[in-house]
């Protein structure tokens, strides 16, 4: 992806676009997957980096909701579950099966979970990962040594997805420039234009440089997650708050504290919620919490609470508990929840189904949502579109559409599997390029090209924080190497000594989100 012919494309068209699409999370870039497989003329505008916001901060995982289950969201579960299992087909070197362990300390807990996790495998039909069984004390302290075992009676093992979410958000960017779509990061869009009150374009700002666009379209698609009230609000000023923005915090921490390639689901946290410990890159992710956020900001912090919240909850199943020193990252993510119809709710008892809404003037928004049901969502969406922009009405194909990268084959011990067949590309960029910058976290100067000129990032924290994980998985390191990355990115991007320092000043500023002290 080279963002500069991109604009090109966006300069030199003349024509109306069938569609516009803003935001460049999970739900946008979707859309734009579909929408450009579809063969309609899609250009996609985000404001910040991909997967700048949510998209980037979810629990890694590919799942149904064995909670949306024990709320009795039946459909939300039998739809996702579906849709894990296409995701897994579709992008089998980004989503992979991990066995999730529940450790028991009741008698009648494993029966119960055992039962309820039966009914999870049975939902998933063919798309199933593997099936659930109850295991004994011995086995259970076998699978996750580190398990609190005083009072342990057992456990149940069960089979979910995991997956790299920004990855994932940076390999359905390629699929849909693949099937002809334009797409840009940090381009704002600052207003919509109307004929006769309908929608019939939008007003946009490179914040590159300043340089401004009047675009037309056929349909525009509002898909910004947390900041949809806002694109609405633009449409029609009067609109009521239609988002319920929860936060979610995670925690990271060496893989000692696992000690094993599997999973933990902590089955009753002190609010009601489940918890996970999760191995990833040689790490361990932890949480999440689900907090009423007023703010929806692009950066969320995590409050103190949170974070005690999750050590709390996390240790009283781990022999060896985790401490605040022990945090080798900490990001927040803000879900954007629909608003319910009544007020009043916790958020943990939203729905996470996803809405569509068209307004009078024609603008559509998708609100809600969640990662594992993205390609539904975009499809749903695309549909939609399809009928209030008079576009020709195509069928979705995206069931069974490779995503970029699709390898079968993929080796998931090597750090480089998220590049599936792209990556004897990215390794024969400089032979001399292949050694890691660091021994905490994995990232190359052949990564750091390959993101430059392949996959559009643009500062240091795109590089560092999603197209590969360092900020998120190591911050204060990922701050050590940052002058390594930069004179890299300098380097292929033409920039000078005062791009570096200002881009290592914003870097630094960004990682004290990140770092507990």
């Amino acid at each position: 992806m080279n963002r500069h012919k991109h604009i090109e494309r966006v300069r030199s068209r003349k024509k109306a676009w069938d569609l516009i699409i803003i935001g460049g999370g999970a739900s946008g870039l979707g859309a734009a997957v579909d929408a450009s497989s579809r063969g309609h003329k899609t250009l996609l505008l985000e404001k910040y980096d991909f997967a700048k916001g949510t998209s980037s901060r979810s629990t890694k995982l590919v799942h149904g909701g064995v909670r949306y289950l024990q709320n009795g969201d039946i459909s939300l579960v039998i739809e996702a579950l579906k849709e894990r299992g296409v995701m897994r087909k579709n992008a089998p070197h980004l989503v992979r099966d991990l066995s999730f362990v529940i450790p028991s300390y009741d008698w009648w807990n494993s029966p119960f979970y055992g039962i309820g996790l039966k009914i999870y495998d049975m939902m998933a039909g063919n798309l199933g990962l593997g099936p659930s069984t109850l295991i004994d004390r011995d086995q259970t302290i076998e699978l996750i040594p580190n398990v609190k075992k005083e009072g342990l009676r057992g456990g149940v093992i069960y089979h979910d997805g995991q997956f790299d979410d920004a990855r994932m958000a940076i390999s359905l960017a390629q699929t849909a420039e693949n099937h002809g779509a334009t797409i840009l990061n940090y381009m704002e869009v600052i207003g919509l234009t109307k004929e006769n009150d309908m929608i019939k374009g939008i007003e946009a700002e490179d914040k590159l440089n300043g340089e401004r666009f009047l675009l037309e379209a056929k349909v525009v698609i509002n898909a910004t997650g947390v900041f949809s009230d806002e694109i609405i609000q633009m449409d029609q000023p009067k609109s009521k708050k239609l988002i319920v923005p929860s936060q979610g915090v995670h925690i990271v921490l060496e893989k000692s504290f696992l000690n094993g390639p599997h999973a933990i689901m902590v089955p009753h946290t002190t609010d009601g919620r489940v918890l996970f410990a999760v191995p990833w890159n040689d790490y361990v992710v932890v949480g999440t919490t689900d907090t009423l956020i007023k703010d929806h900001l692009i950066e969320p912090i995590a409050l103190d609470e949170e974070i005690d919240f999750i050590l709390e909850n996390a240790g009283a199943y781990m022999t060896n508990s985790p401490t605040r020193k022990d945090i080798k990252s900490v990001f927040s993510g803000l879900r954007p929840l629909a608003a319910p119809e009544e007020s009043g709710n916790a958020t943990k008892e939203i729905s996470r189904h996803h809405k569509i809404l068209v307004s009078t003037t024609g603008l559509v928004s998708i609100l809600g949502g969640k990662w594992t049901t993205y390609r539904k969502m975009a499809e749903d969406l695309v549909n939609t579109a399809q009928s209030v922009g008079g576009l020709l009405e195509r069928t979705c194909i995206t069931q069974n559409l490779p995503i970029q990268g699709y390898d079968y084959n993929s080796d998931w011990s090597n750090p480089l599997h998220v590049y599936g067949t792209d990556e004897a590309k990215l390794v024969a960029l400089d032979k001399n390029g292949n050694k890691s910058l660091s021994k905490l976290v994995f990232i190359t100067p052949n990564q750091i090209r390959w993101a430059v000129r392949e996959e559009m990032a643009i500062q240091i924290e795109d590089v560092l924080s999603r197209r590969t994980r360092a900020l998120f998985l190591n911050a204060k390191e990922s701050l050590l190497i940052a002058p390594k990355v930069a004179k890299i990115m300098a380097d292929e991007m033409g920039k000078n000594t005062k791009w570096i320092k200002d881009q290592l000043k914003n870097y630094t500023t960004l990682t004290k989100n990140y770092i507990i002290t």
